[in-house]
């Protein structure tokens, strides 16, 4: 029988590891989203409005309480730039994944991911404990980025290959 333990490390991990997976088609369907519509901040709009709408039925559904916002004001300023930041990332996404592909638009933010959490870590910037960065720790970062290049290939010569149009017809 698995234990209770058990269960609060693998559902985490599979959450989070499904969470990483649906990512490239997040950016492929605002990318595409984006062409369809004639400029790629549509697309970061239309993913953003639609993401909006998703977690108010959400927070309708499971009668989610209206939350006390007097005490976010009272927080520090970062409280608040989590939505810029993902404006910047969905933004992103749907711009540079035609141009890096999926997988160099995604190998590119875990390597960014993971080096600015390291340096967060270390100065424990926004209620974050402190980790020092360590020889090991340098490595992995060092390890990833040397991923992202084998992942990514050839970066002078492999443009992204010209997305097929989305009124084609099957034949």
């Amino acid at each position: 029988m698995y234990s209770k333990t058990l269960l609060f490390i693998v559902v985490p991990v599979a959450m989070a590891f499904l969470a990483g997976a649906l990512l490239p088609f997040q950016a492929a369907g605002n990318a595409a989203v984006g062409r369809a519509l004639g400029h790629w901040l549509w697309g970061a709009f239309t993913s953003l409005a639609v993401s909006s709408l998703v977690v108010i039925a959400a927070l309708l559904i499971l009668r989610v309480p209206v939350p006390d916002v007097s005490k976010a004001l009272q927080g520090p300023w970062w409280l608040w730039i989590g939505g810029v930041l993902g404006a910047i990332y969905v933004a992103g996404a749907a711009a540079l994944t035609p141009k890096l592909g999926a997988a160099g638009f995604l190998a590119l933010v875990v390597a960014g991911q993971i080096l600015m959490a390291v340096i967060a870590d270390h100065f424990g910037v926004m209620g974050l404990g402190g980790k020092p960065i360590s020889l090991v720790r340098l490595a992995g970062v060092v390890l990833i980025l040397c991923g992202v290049f084998m992942v990514q290939g050839n970066w002078a010569t492999s443009a992204a290959a010209k997305p097929p149009a989305l009124n084609q017809s099957e034949g």
